[in-house]
């Protein structure tokens, strides 16, 4: 994250993504990338046609056939997904957008009070998300806003997703670690704090 600006903006977004991966788009993806063809038919054959069905004691349901998503729990679906979203960049300069499994945060520098490219740019990322059969979960999305400004009067128009707007924070928690509009350490110190009480005393 650059701070040498006026503001940054910061916008976590948590996909729903794991189960509705297309294999036949990530095949060709994978092709894009170089992998030959037998691989790519193989990891074809892995995802597609998986049986499952769910067992409560002594009772199974009826077995179900899948032929979309990535099996959670295997080793090689996170790789999977990364070479799945490795198309997903930023298509302005002033932006980041930092994946980490399925979580996807777009960081927007800001100057001049100029927000075209930042809200352009999580349209942008909402548009791939719906051309790639991926789900936002728009209820743990959240805007963090960084002003750096010396005169802070100005008011900030929140994202709408889906007709909604988007929940500003005054700090969320990145890749374990809370990071506040204030870039203070009080938030994540306290949390820190809070659980080494719970394991001394627990």
């Amino acid at each position: 994250m650059s701070f040498n600006c006026e503001v940054n903006e910061y916008t976590p977004i948590t996909l729903s993504t794991f189960n509705t991966v297309i294999p036949s788009k990530l095949t060709t993806k994978l092709g894009d990338l170089g992998l030959n063809t037998s691989l790519r038919n193989w990891i074809m054959d892995f995802l597609t046609n998986r049986p499952q069905h769910v067992r409560s004691g002594h009772i199974c349901s009826t077995t179900i056939t899948l032929n979309t998503g990535i099996p959670q729990g295997c080793v090689l679906s996170p790789f999977l997904y990364s070479l799945f979203t490795h198309d997903c960049r930023p298509v302005y300069g002033s932006n980041s957008i930092i994946k980490f499994a399925d979580d996807t945060t777009v960081i927007g520098l800001i100057s001049d009070n100029v927000e075209t490219a930042y809200r352009a740019e999580v349209q942008h990322l909402f548009a791939w998300c719906a051309d790639n059969n991926l789900l936002l979960n728009t209820d743990k999305i959240k805007e963090l806003i960084i002003d750096f400004r010396r005169e802070k009067g100005r008011t900030h128009d929140p994202i709408h997703i889906n007709g909604m707007a988007v929940e500003r924070v005054s700090s969320f928690k990145f890749l374990g670690t809370h990071i506040s509009e204030d870039l203070s350490w009080t938030t994540n110190t306290s949390s820190l704090v809070k659980k080494a009480h719970q394991r001394l005393f627990s």
